[in-house]
Parts: C-alpha cells; sequence; structure tokens
C-alpha cells in the first residue's frame, strides 16, 4: 500500500500513532500539528522506523485561514493527498458561563470549521481519481448532550453528523469516509482541558489500539468507528432513554469531576 496521507495533530496521542501505523503500510505523510517541535520529534523517530518520505508543517488549526495554508503547501510541494485524518482537537472543561470565549471559539474552529474546509479542498481531487479515505475524529461524546463541556459535545456532534452524511453523498466513489468516536484514550487530551483525574477510569484506550481500529475501520469503508465494548456500549444506551435524562446523568457525573479538579486546587494552593 502507498500513498502520501496528511494527518492533523500529528505530533503526539493518536495521530501520532497513526502515522506510525502509515509508515508501516508505505504511507508517505505530511505532518500537522501546531507544535512545532513536537513534529521535529516525532519526525526524527518515524525516520529511524520507517524508508519513506515524511513532512511537517507547523500550522495553528484555530486560525481561519488554516485549510488555505495547508492546501498551499501540499501544492507548493507538489502532493497528492491519498489519505486525509482530521484528527486535531482539544476540550474545555468547566460551565460555560465561567469558560474562556477564545478557547471555545478555537475549539470550535478547529474541530468543525477547518475540519470541515480541508475536507471541502482535499475531496474533490480524491472523488476525481476514484479513491480515497476521509477520517475525521470526533468522540464518543458525540452521542450525548454535555453540561461542563457543552461547546466540546456539539462541536463532535457536529463531526459526527457530518461525516455521517458526506459519507452517504460520496457512496459509489471509490472514497471512503469515516468519522472515529473514540472514548477516554492516553494521550495528553484530558490533562490539557483540566480533566486529568475523572472519577471513571477503568475505560482508558491505548492510542495505538485507537488508531490501528480506526484504520481497520476506514480501509472496510465503516463509516461509524467506535474502538471498544464499552464505548460501543455508551453510545447505545443514551438511544434508549430521553435527551433530559441523558445530558442529567452526563451533568452530574461531570459535576463529581468538576467539585473533585476544584478539591486538588485548593489542596494545592493551601
Amino acid at each position: 500500500m502507498s500513498g502520501t496521507a496528511l494527518v492533523t495533530g500529528a505530533a503526539g496521542g493518536i495521530g501520532l500513532e497513526f502515522c506510525r501505523l502509515l509508515g508501516q503500510k508505505g504511507y508517505d505523510l505530511l505532518m500537522v500539528d501546531l507544535n512545532e517541535q513536537g513534529l521535529t520529534d516525532a519526525k526524527g523517530s518515524l525516520n529511524e522506523e520507517f524508508d519513506i518520505e515524511i513532512r511537517t508543517l507547523s500550522q495553528d488549526l484555530s486560525s481561519e485561514d488554516a485549510a488555505d495554508q495547508i492546501v498551499n503547501f501540499v501544492k507548493a510541494e507538489s502532493l497528492h493527498i491519498d489519505l486525509l485524518f482530521n484528527n486535531a482537537g482539544f476540550g474545555n472543561f468547566g460551565y460555560f458561563t465561567e469558560s474562556s470565549w477564545e478557547k471555545d471559539r478555537a475549539m470550535l474552529q478547529v474541530h468543525m470549521v477547518t475540519t470541515t474546509h480541508l475536507t471541502k479542498l482535499l475531496l474533490p481531487a480524491m472523488v476525481a481519481n476514484g479513491k480515497g479515505y476521509i477520517l475525521n475524529n470526533a468522540s464518543v461524546a458525540a452521542f450525548v448532550p454535555g453540561p461542563l463541556m457543552s461547546t466540546y459535545h456539539a462541536s463532535k456532534s457536529y463531526l459526527l453528523n457530518f461525516t455521517q452524511a458526506l459519507a452517504n453523498e460520496i457512496k459509489g466513489s471509490g472514497v471512503n469516509a469515516t468519522v472515529l468516536c473514540p472514548g477516554m484514550t492516553k494521550t495528553n487530551f484530558a490533562k490539557a482541558n483540566g480533566n486529568d483525574d475523572p472519577n471513571i477510569k477503568f475505560n482508558i484506550m491505548d492510542s495505538d489500539y485507537v488508531a490501528e481500529y480506526a484504520f481497520n475501520a476506514l480501509m472496510k469503508g465503516k463509516v461509524v468507528a467506535i474502538p471498544g465494548f464499552w464505548n460501543q456500549l455508551s453510545a447505545f444506551i443514551p438511544r434508549l432513554l430521553s435527551r433530559n435524562r441523558v445530558a442529567n446523568m452526563v451533568g452530574n457525573i461531570q459535576r463529581k469531576n468538576h467539585a473533585k479538579r476544584a478539591d486538588q486546587k485548593a489542596i494545592k494552593t493551601a
């Protein structure tokens, strides 16, 4: 297998593990991330493992012209993108009235606008070529309203619905579109959004397992990919309950996590 894959959020976590898996499959890589040093380190590590072409691009995906900047780089390097993994993302944990608008805005831009725009710019060539792969990273959070992470859950729900609709539109074109919906995974995500010690921890997955599951689902043409039994159950149960009850259940869990974080901060500053 060969071709060129563009992966956002490629400097760590699921994105890096996906790049490693793609390297094993013989894909050349365009690794995109805000973390320039992380990209340099990741490229060095992957170059030691695989005989592939690796390009890196440090890009703030929360900027309005992020997708244009990436595609301009693709054109300047004369690349043909065969696989696009819109993986970059982050969360914002806390009450909406107290959270930073700038962080919310940046997150919505990364998850929804940049992902959609980048897909809009790269998908036509895949369809014209009769082959290609689009993978969008959502979350099991996409299936439920999420008090204390309201904008995060809403943005992931957008990715779920967008990808399902897109997959239907391009059916028969030779291009596969898959939405990955992982649960908690061993990455820096939880620490970055301020919820790194949740009350529910038994279902935390390794990022390399999630990456492999996502790749296999994408190659098989599966539209919604949910790794792990408990995550699949978490996505199914809300269908049996009212939206209001689900919101209350999630809200109760998140309030306990928020109170725990407040207690830990108080201890550290005491």
